[in-house]
């Protein structure tokens, strides 16, 4: 049986491979789900917690930097403008999700019979802290990402720099993004070491995650752009485009 390391491996290979494929298959739309999904995904799974080298963590930051991975790769391919759209998105995902499910939970259950009551509202109930904190995060991090990386664009155009513009944007909006969340989330709940542990664990694991996920980058950009997204590609001269054209669009 895997341990925690090797199915963690396995567990971020399948991640990015799937992101991949969302886009292979669905363009910029795929994008879009891809971050519904991812969204969703991440603010579930972070109620679980595990263990790896001795470190206790919380699930759900793979999924969470595949958002930024989503946002780049839209930032890259067709603009700032669509990026932010995504971010958006993304955002009023979450808002549904917690309205809709709050609700549901409201309903009372058929006694004897129903056996999600306790698990959806250890997941949904509690208007807490760590929503705030998340959502904030959230904003804040996903479009400080959304600007850098059109920063970073003009400074490292050639299309061999995406993991510069990738991992530079990524890596400074993950720590913003964990040093908002660890704050509003933890800051006064523990004593100041342990918030320190918590803070730097996050973060050094999300940017393990964001160098890991760089190659799943690359090869997405090389994919076809679909024939619908071809009004929305950069091209060249356009302002967003830095003098650069994607490195494929055939």
């Amino acid at each position: 049986m895997l341990n925690n390391i090797e199915w963690g491996i396995l567990f971020v290979i399948v991640n990015y491979a799937l992101f991949t494929i969302c886009y292979r298959l669905f363009g910029i739309k795929g994008l879009y789900g891809w971050i519904a999904i991812a969204a969703i995904l991440a603010n579930i799974q972070v109620v679980k917690t595990i263990e790896l080298l001795g470190i206790v963590t919380t699930l759900g930051n793979t999924m969470y930097v595949s958002m930024y991975l989503a946002s780049d790769l839209l930032n890259e391919r067709f603009g700032p403008r669509v990026a932010r759209k995504a971010v958006w998105f993304g955002f009023f995902t979450l808002i549904v999700t917690t309205i809709v499910m709050r609700m549901a939970i409201h309903f009372d259950p058929a006694v004897g019979v129903d056996v999600s009551q306790e698990a959806l509202e250890l997941i949904f109930g509690p208007l807490s802290t760590l929503l705030i904190a998340s959502l904030t995060a959230y904003l804040v991090s996903q479009f400080l990402d959304v600007r850098l990386y059109k920063w970073l664009r003009r400074r490292f155009p050639a299309p061999h720099q995406l993991w510069i513009r990738n991992n530079g944007s990524t890596m400074i909006s993950s720590f913003i993004d964990t040093l908002i969340f660890c704050s509003i989330a933890f800051l006064g709940m523990y004593e100041w070491s342990v918030w320190i542990e918590i803070f730097l664990t996050t973060y050094i694991l999300k940017f393990l995650l964001t160098a890991a996920g760089t190659p799943f980058l690359y090869l997405a950009r090389s994919f076809k752009v679909h024939e619908e997204d071809l009004p929305q590609l950069i091209q060249p001269g356009h302002p967003a485009a830095e003098q650069e054209l994607p490195s494929s669009t055939s």
